[in-house]
């Protein structure tokens, strides 16, 4: 495809990172518009049916075409583009990849309330339920680097912003998530150095997601071990 694709994006939404990467690691190239949520344009409340991000913008003969959700979208990409494949080829591991990026996005769900909840009882609640979650994980990993050893897959694509959000959590305090879990430690250590992940967010990601913290009075600030 010669005409460029665009990714309708938003700075923090980490749906928006999974088909970022997967562009990235796909070798397509992609232009970004930025909307902000809060004050949603018309322009992109008239395409994206469900007023979320992301979209892609397939350019056709008669317009373009809206592509939404993070999953359709990396399914199209894996279909239509060349590159590395991202899905495994057998049928039923590819199944089981597919089951696993659904328990990311169900890490997200929990994530969400973890970030801006403003009770110290439910962030333990969700501190202890993300525990559980990447504990899961962790049994499912073998030597890595990434989830199906040495190919970097969707699954990744899709976990990658998930461990983003901790290397800025981090600077506030240490929650424990992920003690005992070396393997899970290992392959986010992975998924951060790899150039697809690093590009998939503008330089002040870290900024801006702790100023959506204190947005909202979060929990997890009165937690925090430095000065944010």
């Amino acid at each position: 495809m010669t005409a460029t694709l665009t990714l309708v994006s938003h700075h923090l939404c980490p749906y928006v990172q999974r088909a970022a990467i997967a562009l990235s690691e796909k070798g397509v190239a992609f232009e970004r518009v930025y909307v902000d949520l809060g004050h949603k344009p018309d322009w992109f409340l008239k395409i994206s049916p469900l007023g979320k991000v992301p979209l892609l913008t397939v350019p056709q003969k008669d317009g373009d075409a809206i592509l939404f959700e993070s999953a359709v979208i990396c399914e199209y990409l894996e279909e239509t583009q060349p590159g590395p494949k991202l899905h495994p080829a057998d049928p039923l591991t590819r199944a089981r990849h597919r089951g696993w990026m659904e328990f990311g996005s169900s890490i997200l769900s929990d994530l969400w309330v973890y970030e801006t909840t403003q009770d110290a009882e439910m962030l333990e609640t969700k501190r202890d339920a993300l525990q559980a979650k990447f504990a899961a994980v962790e049994v499912e990993l073998g030597d890595g680097p990434y989830f199906a050893g040495p190919t970097f897959s969707l699954v990744d694509a899709v976990f990658a912003p998930i461990f983003r959000y901790f290397d800025v959590f981090d600077r506030i305090s240490d929650m424990g998530i992920f003690d005992g879990l070396p393997r899970v430690r290992v392959w986010r250590q992975a998924l951060s150095a790899r150039p697809s992940v690093k590009s998939a967010v503008t330089e002040d990601y870290a900024e801006r997601l702790l100023a959506f913290l204190r947005k909202h009075d979060a929990a997890l600030l009165r937690t925090e071990k430095v000065a944010v």
